[in-house]
């Protein structure tokens, strides 16, 4: 046997044709290369006659040698080397595996910011169209204001702030629209409209529609809502991307965006009869719009401060300013003149709001230091104040009910007041840090919204909560009811119009 050679296992076995023994090749070779002969039998053979076993490979028993205990050791060692060099290459490899990965996040967070950026692009893109849209088949102002003053160079209405004066004929015309609107509530009594929809139903009322491309994206927030008391599917907003945005809530689309503000947009007014709308900013201008036209007709420099407040006189052809100049102002909307324009000497205080009572012979200004004040129009006298708020005030309404005034101030409360007994005779304690922001009453006097924090109505009389809504993100802007109280409005700095309804 090839052991008799070797004393090893052949790892290439072969067998002699002419002894029938197994042979490690390569040692037989070098013996018929020497001998030309068979080891065993010692009769001739040559390497061709040699002929390959065929077997799986056994494991191959360890040598002789390594059976003492200092050879186990030092295969042992040899192992454990084996093993430390297989995990250090492993270390690398993980390391260099780590290295690819956070290569790839970083990639892949640079494609997030690229493609977050193109989103936004493409969203201003998309409002720009928007805004380019009902622009495109503008017809000429209307009628009413094609007799206004000349454009000048800029295409801008002439600005003329001169005051005039309350003439004898102004004041007739307040009187004599006074007594007209008066008699009829005295018509209409106590009797509600039948139309109106009930406190049960009306607090079933849920989110039904919401609209965010109304203004920019970029610099977020609607600042102001009014519906056109006439057809209150036309809604009114302006933003704090000192845009004025006219949008019919049927069509479910921008009428018109109105440009031409320096500043973002704090008051917005829908005419009742015209399409005409006005807007205020901390720009201290006022401005009247064309909403056909999709263009400035007037802007009505009243103030020299930051214009807070704004109010259309029932007549509708005059408007109440405030400001944070301490002056309330009365102009005409059709001249862009200011007629009066008064401030309260002894207060020396910012004006915070301005809303005319719906007779319009009277009207309530909000003070930086808590204070509501009423006025007489005629006489242009401070007639009472309503102390008892603590912060600034920063709304004001009056029921159509002609006697009741609701204020709200930075104290998380709202009061409301009985003109006829000059007092306080209900509060309603907000949340801690409620911030209100909006309040108005329905046409018929029924409920009376809230916006600030959230949106909350409370049904007026019993004073008790029907509703109250969480869904915008931000704090709520602005309030309105539908004709009817048939749907709810609202505006918030998520930069979304929200509507509510069955």
């Amino acid at each position: 046997f090839s052991l008799e050679f070797s004393n090893e296992v052949p790892e290439h076995p072969c067998v002699s044709p002419v002894s029938n023994q197994v042979f490690e090749r390569r040692l037989i070779e070098k013996y018929i290369a020497e001998n030309g002969a068979d080891p065993i039998s010692g009769q001739p053979l040559s390497e061709e006659q040699l002929i390959d076993i065929k077997v799986s490979h056994p494991i191959r028993p360890k040598a002789p040698s390594a059976t003492s205990i200092p050879a186990i050791l030092k295969s042992l060692q040899d192992e454990w080397d084996a093993v430390m060099l297989h995990s250090f290459t492993l270390r690398q490899q993980l390391q260099t595996t780590r290295q690819e990965l956070s290569h790839a996040l970083y990639q892949h967070d640079a494609a997030c910011r690229v493609i977050a950026r193109l989103t936004k692009e493409v969203t201003a893109a998309r409002e720009a169209l928007a805004t380019l849209k009902p622009q495109a088949g503008l017809i000429a102002p209307q009628a009413a204001l094609a007799s206004q003053p000349a454009a000048g160079a800029g295409g801008e209405a002439m600005e003329i702030s001169e005051q005039v004066g309350m003439t004898p004929e102004i004041i007739q015309k307040l009187q004599d629209k006074a007594t007209v609107l008066t008699t009829e509530r005295k018509k209409r009594g106590k009797t509600v409209p039948e139309e109106l929809v009930r406190a049960e139903d009306l607090g079933k009322y849920r989110q039904v529609a919401s609209h965010a491309g109304l203004h920019s994206a970029s610099i977020p927030g609607i600042l102001s809502l009014d519906l056109c008391p006439t057809d209150t599917n036309k809604v009114l907003t302006g933003g704090a991307d000192k845009n004025v945005v006219v949008f019919d809530r049927r069509e479910e689309q921008i009428v018109a965006t109105l440009k031409g503000h320096t500043k973002k947009v704090s008051s917005v007014i829908y005419h009742p009869a015209q399409a005409v709308v006005f807007s205020a900013s901390p720009d201290s201008t006022i401005r009247v719009w064309s909403v056909s036209g999709g263009n400035c007709v007037q802007v009505i420099r009243a103030h020299e401060a930051s214009v807070t407040g704004l109010s259309l006189h029932a007549t509708g052809d005059y408007l109440l300013s405030s400001s944070e100049d301490q002056y309330w102002a009365f102009s005409d909307i059709q001249t862009g003149r200011v007629l009066t324009k008064v401030t309260d000497e002894t207060a020396g205080c910012a004006l915070t709001c301005a809303q005319f009572h719906p007779d319009g012979l009277i009207f309530g200004t909000g003070t930086a230091d808590s204070q509501i004040k009423i006025w007489d129009l005629k006489e242009r006298t401070n007639v009472a104040n309503f102390p008892g708020h603590s912060g600034p005030v920063t709304s004001i309404a009056f029921s159509e009910n002609g006697y009741y005034l609701a204020t709200g101030a930075q104290d998380s409360s709202l009061k409301l007041w009985d003109l006829r007994k000059l007092k306080n005779f209900k509060t309603i304690t907000l949340d801690n840090n409620y911030e209100v922001k909006s309040l108005v009453f329905d046409q018929s006097g029924t409920y009376l919204a809230v916006g600030g924090s959230d949106i909350r109505v409370y049904i007026c009389k019993q004073w008790s909560e029907v509703l109250n809504f969480s869904d915008h993100s931000g704090l709520v802007t602005g309030v309105a009811f539908g004709e009817h109280a048939q749907f709810l409005a609202s505006s918030g700095m998520d930069r979304s119009l929200k509507f509510y309804s069955l």
